[in-house]
């Protein structure tokens, strides 16, 4: 160790330190600090009583008593070291020098600030004769490096995402907005884990009661711990819809976009996604692949895509009304191929179906969990195991398996997970009310469906805008994608205060 402070080590050897001192302490955790150095470090050896990691050093500067105050299991020592160490050994702790070379933060006399400070991987440095405690940010970074994300790939463009670290996640925000009106306001939500979030926006395009609104949401939010977005989702949401009414993504392109058309962005301490707000139901739908590629061609993905939505949630529930009620609909031919594979089969067109689709969410759900390479093979090999088995067994028939298969498919061609997930779910009243009513059942429960997605609501933005809505302008970038010369306005449906945009 260098010789100019000591380590001073685990709590048992602070007992006889402290003694002189204890008789004459209150026995209330004092809300600032007092001009007794020993005084201010029995209080903080207080509050991390058994923790081992808590660390105290004193420091033989110059003329000055003091010690040096950290968690070493969150700072980084070599900073430590070399900024705040090396250039203590040959300097007065006085902070009013223009020539100080130490990466000073801040100035305290505040415990909580300190503890707090302390706890996000900040070192403190103490004096004697002083109530004022001297803040030095080294926090150690662990994170992993930026990639993309693995859910949301894309073919053409930019492939990094969001991390584990707030800092590192804005910061790929500002490299792609150059712009003061970028926006970043702090929060910390969690009564134990304050955990560090971040509401971001563009202050001259953004709505001002959008952002009010989410502020005042954050504010309200009251829990013991945060660990991801989606607990802010569920306590900001003001919908309890099957439909996420936030958009969760990983990539910071994307997430530059949305911020663009006045959207608003929240995102957390430790986790690599971000919320966006508001949203409509064919933003989920919007791939940055759609405007890296000519627009005829993301016109046509983007139409798949809606494709693909109908055919996961409807062609179930199709098969079984017309097995179950409309046979007449379809060619002899077909009819006789399909009454053949039905023939041994001994339950009813809804148990099959519904059978295959909860053996085959429990697949996917296997998969998720298993290592990548396990996962591939287990998607596969299962997939067929299962599927001929079945089959041979004439408990399903190859119809449904066919049906099953090209549902899971669409189903995958949505670009947001929530999005997906709230497709399958919708799949099984589909199915319960075309076993139940046939045609009928499944045109009135698609009806209620119109009904729901017209009536709902994302931050007082209409959710199915521009249909609910009937802004038939603002079609060029829904269903299909006009080129970029003729988008000109930013959508309506985020309220923008710059409505209009340079392309």
């Amino acid at each position: 160790m260098h010789n100019y402070y000591t380590v001073i080590g685990k709590y048992s050897k602070w007992k006889d330190f402290f003694k002189v001192v204890k008789n004459s302490m209150t026995k209330n955790d004092p809300l600032t600090l007092t001009t007794k150095l020993e005084e201010n470090l029995l209080h903080l050896r207080e509050r991390f009583v058994h923790s081992e990691d808590f660390i105290m050093e004193y420091l033989h500067l110059q003329d000055e008593e003091a010690y040096i105050v950290y968690i070493e299991t969150i700072i980084d020592k070599k900073l430590v070291q070399e900024r705040i160490l090396e250039p203590l050994k040959e300097s007065r702790i006085s902070y009013k020098d223009e020539k100080q070379p130490l990466p000073l933060v801040k100035e305290t006399n505040s415990m909580k600030e300190i503890t707090q400070s302390l706890l996000e991987g900040s070192c403190i440095v103490l004096s004697k004769d002083s109530d004022l405690a001297y803040v030095f940010n080294v926090p150690f970074s662990n994170d992993r490096k930026v990639k993309e994300p693995e859910t949301e790939g894309i073919i053409r463009g930019a492939h990094d995402g969001f991390v584990e670290s707030l800092s590192t996640n804005i910061s790929l925000i500002r490299k792609r907005i150059h712009n003061s009106n970028l926006k970043v306001k702090y929060f910390s939500i969690g009564n134990d884990s304050h955990t560090k979030v971040a509401l971001i926006y563009l202050d001259h395009i953004a709505n001002k009661k959008t952002v009010a609104l989410l502020e005042q949401k954050l504010l309200e939010i009251n829990i013991d711990y945060i660990l991801s977005p989606g607990y802010i989702e569920e306590f900001v949401s003001e919908n309890s819809s099957i439909f996420p009414t936030m958009l969760s993504t990983e990539r910071a392109d994307r997430t530059v976009a949305n911020l663009m058309d006045g959207r608003v962005a929240i995102m957390t301490e430790s986790s690599p996604g971000a919320l966006i707000a508001p949203t409509t139901f064919f933003t989920f739908y919007q791939s940055p692949d759609d405007y890296n590629s000519r627009w005829y061609f993301g016109s046509f993905i983007r139409f798949l895509r809606i494709l693909g939505f109908l055919i996961s949630i409807a062609l179930p529930a199709l098969y079984i009304a017309i097995v179950s009620f409309h046979f007449e609909i379809l060619p002899t031919e077909i009819v006789f191929s399909i009454k053949s594979s039905l023939e041994n089969v001994p339950y009813p067109p809804l148990i099959e179906a519904l059978g295959m689709q909860i053996t085959l969410e429990i697949l996917r759900e296997a998969s998720i969990r298993l290592p990548s390479r396990i996962a591939q093979t287990i998607g596969v090999v299962g997939g067929l195991v299962i599927g001929t088995a079945v089959v041979e067994a004439n408990l399903v028939s190859n119809t449904m398996i066919i049906v099953v298969a090209i549902t899971a498919i669409s189903s995958f061609i949505v670009p947001i997970t929530e999005m997906g997930s709230s497709i399958r779910l919708l799949g099984f009243p589909f199915m319960i009310m075309a076993a139940m009513f046939g045609l009928i059942g499944m045109s009135f429960f698609f009806m209620f469906l119109l009904i729901h997605l017209c009536k709902l609501e994302s931050f007082g933005t209409p959710y199915f805008a521009p249909f609910s809505t009937l802004r038939w302008t603002e079609m060029k970038d829904t269903l299909i994608r006009v080129p970029l010369p003729f988008l000109k306005q930013r959508p309506n449906d985020t309220m923008p205060l710059k409505k209009k945009k340079k392309v």
